[in-house]
């Protein structure tokens, strides 16, 4: 479910499994109270934070807030569902940084579905995207210490190798409540992207994000434009890498816009 609260981050929570049994993304863990399921946060965007939502024990004083609006009226047709949201980033003193737009497209496949992402952010003025470990598209699924879970890359690096490495894709599974089965979700990074492939966070808690900010520092004039596409597909349970990888070589064929 799309949420785009008044003055608040917008954030898509819960995403069911395309079985309809459990939950497969969790909003405001105790360990990071500001993710929420799938949603986009930056880091030191002209020196202000649009990650921590001032919830952060340090560097609340630094961080920006959300405007978000719903663009257009939703649309859905047998198995497909679209919509776009744009989302004012302003820092701490009221100014506007930047314009975000997203663009998603939803198709359900029977036993997995597929998210499609349009992202695009437009420079109010010039903005300096600093170096970053981490920033930019981010899944948050329910790990629970007890339960564990893992990820795999493009590469066949596992979880404790994946992070800060450049990929084509990153999935994660993990044990899911009321589920026999572990569910699986893959992220995509398109080949036209800045910094492709692009470098990942993939944190001790299995969140997960494709970064070009870990790549290093980038830029957008006043005005300017820049779009990234992403592809998250959840399976109801997992599937080979082939399988992952036929998806990606599919997306990556997609035209740029």
């Amino acid at each position: 479910m799309q949420n785009a609260e008044e003055d608040r981050r917008p954030y898509i929570h819960p995403i069911v499994s395309p079985d309809g049994v459990g939950v497969v993304t969790e909003n405001s863990p105790s360990h990071h109270l500001w993710q929420h399921g799938l949603y986009v946060g930056l880091n030191d965007v002209n020196g202000v934070g649009f990650w921590s939502e001032g919830l952060a024990k340090t560097g609340a004083d630094t961080d920006g807030t959300f405007h978000p609006h719903i663009l257009g009226t939703p649309e859905a047709d047998e198995n497909h569902a679209s919509w776009a949201i744009s989302t004012e980033y302003r820092s701490p003193a009221g100014d506007p940084i930047l314009d975000e737009t997203q663009e998603w497209t939803l198709t359900d496949e029977g036993d997995h579905y597929v998210l499609d992402l349009v992202w695009t952010l437009k420079g109010r003025v010039a903005v300096t995207f600093g170096e970053y470990p981490y920033g930019g598209l981010f899944l948050r699924m329910p790990w629970r210490a007890e339960s564990g879970g893992s990820a795999i890359n493009s590469s066949g690096q596992n979880v404790a190798e994946a992070d800060g490495e450049r990929a084509k894709w990153v999935a994660v599974q993990m044990p899911i409540e009321g589920r026999d089965l572990e569910s699986q979700v893959a992220m995509m990074d398109h080949p036209q992207n800045l910094a492709h492939p692009v470098p990942w966070r993939v944190d001790h808690q299995l969140g997960v994000s494709p970064s070009a900010s870990i790549a290093g520092e980038w830029h957008l004039g006043a005005g300017e434009e820049r779009t990234f596409l992403h592809r998250v597909v959840v399976y109801a349970s997992p599937v080979d890498p082939s399988v992952i990888e036929e998806s990606w070589t599919s997306f990556s064929e997609r035209e740029s816009v």
